[in-house]
């Protein structure tokens, strides 16, 4: 057993004494059916010649996309050679179910501690009360003219079918739905806050690295390419669960940060809010030399008009050396440049304030108010802070414990910025389930 799989075995472990049982077990047929990786800095210089990737590294798609009708492989659908169910319009109530595990587990999880397991299944911690149901993070797939992507949906077990919020997060370069949910915490937030939290992956098939090719302006239009691939997960998940409409948000972090704030610009009908973790503006490139020249050094200027922008929370550490942090800077120009609101007499403020993290790191935060004294965007620099998710789970995939909490203020600035226009509802192309993935 490599290092990864005793990593993600002790992770399984803490899950289940939790009495998380589908995170477990999800996390246990990610690991078997995924190939061993080595983990990287996530600075250090890496060649394509060799494979080695930087996190945002971006890789054009002539030599890796897909034609429309070339038969999907399992990178196409973020899992192991399977497709995916549509998700059940509601959990089942009543008695948690043992769920099963690969055999030869049983004996590793056994020495780690856990008791009560067995080759049938993860035996619940305590029995369920009647009509309380377990929360889940299944996987599922969506697909359109632009191909197939797999998504990771976590439903937290308040859900009862009442309207929720509903999270999308977008993962960096060589992560994937069940690596960033780890990374940033952010299922625990759902299961306290009770909201939806939805994980599209970017399959290898598209791109070597995992990266969204936020670059490419194939993949910068509305109901083309990778954005219609996310919209459309979106709208998926709108239909089959209860989404509040008016409390969509779209959150990334590196690669995905940048596809975040490529969604904001292409859908500001479907999002209420963004939040971008050290990420790009929209069309800060277009094309592989230019990416490369943005992360380095940041945005040259753009002729292009500023387009439609959503309320925006922005972390960036200013020792980035992936990429630059004056992009940061870029993202809030162009959100405050693309607001509506300021067509209101006045020019934005910006308040400024400063903390530090107990045994961490000191940050400075910037509010950039309209001048009715609302809110258009936030600036978080977290000094001393590399290319990682501020506050994040130790040990786990770029994070930086030592930082503010990242996703808890992402989803402090989410809720505070409900949609203020009607939400648009996204059709759905057909077909888009297949056969549900069983564990052995």
């Amino acid at each position: 057993m490599d290092a990864r799989q005793m990593a993600a075995m002790a992770e399984a472990t803490r899950l289940t004494r939790q009495g998380r049982l589908a995170e477990a077990t999800a996390l246990i047929q990610q690991t078997l059916a995924s190939p061993a990786t080595t983990r990287r800095a996530p600075d250090a210089p890496r060649t394509e010649e060799t494979t080695r990737l930087t996190l945002d590294a971006p890789r054009t798609e002539e030599t890796t996309r897909l034609a429309p009708d070339a038969p999907r492989t399992e990178e196409e659908t973020g899992g192991a050679g399977v497709r995916y169910p549509k998700p059940p319009p509601a959990r089942p109530r009543g008695r948690i179910q043992p769920m099963r595990i690969p055999h030869g587990w049983t004996r590793r999880l056994r020495a780690f501690g856990v008791r009560g397991t067995s080759e049938a299944g993860l035996a619940p911690p305590h029995a369920a009360r009647p009509g309380v149901a377990a929360d889940r993070f299944d996987a599922y797939s969506y697909t359109n003219a632009a191909g197939t992507r797999g998504y990771r949906l976590y439903v937290p077990a308040g859900y009862t079918g009442d309207p929720l919020p509903l999270v999308v997060m977008l993962h960096g370069g060589t992560q994937d739905a069940v690596t960033f949910a780890a990374a940033t915490g952010m299922n625990d937030l759902a299961e306290r806050d009770t909201f939806l939290v939805a994980y599209p992956e970017q399959p290898r098939s598209a791109n070597p690295g995992r990266y969204w090719n936020w670059f490419d302006r194939r993949h910068q239009r509305r109901d083309a390419g990778e954005p219609s691939l996310i919209a459309g997960i979106t709208g998926q998940v709108m239909d089959d669960y209860a989404v509040d409409p008016g409390r969509v948000y779209v959150a990334g972090f590196s690669a995905g940060g940048a596809m975040a704030a490529v969604m904001a610009a292409a859908y500001p009908d479907l999002y209420a809010a963004a939040g971008v973790h050290s990420g790009l503006a929209y069309a800060a490139a277009d094309n592989l030399q230019s990416a490369y020249a943005a992360m380095q050094r940041g945005p040259k200027p753009r002729s292009r008009p500023p387009a439609p922008s959503l309320p925006l929370i922005v972390f960036h550490g200013d020792r980035d050396a992936t990429v630059a942090p004056d992009n940061a800077a870029d993202l809030i120009d162009d959100a405050l440049a693309g607001s509506t609101d300021l067509q209101l007499p006045g020019t934005p403020t910006g308040v400024t304030s400063r903390g530090q993290v107990p045994g961490g790191h000191a940050y400075t935060r910037i509010c950039y108010q309209d001048p009715g004294g609302g809110v258009l965007a936030e600036r978080w620099t977290i000094h001393q802070s590399g290319h990682s998710w501020s506050g994040g789970v130790p040990h786990e995939s770029y994070t930086d414990p030592r930082g503010p909490h990242a996703s808890e203020e992402f989803i402090r600035f989410f809720n505070e910025h409900p949609a203020t226009r009607p939400a648009r509802r996204l059709p759905i192309s057909a077909p888009r389930h297949s056969p549900q993935l069983e564990l052995a």
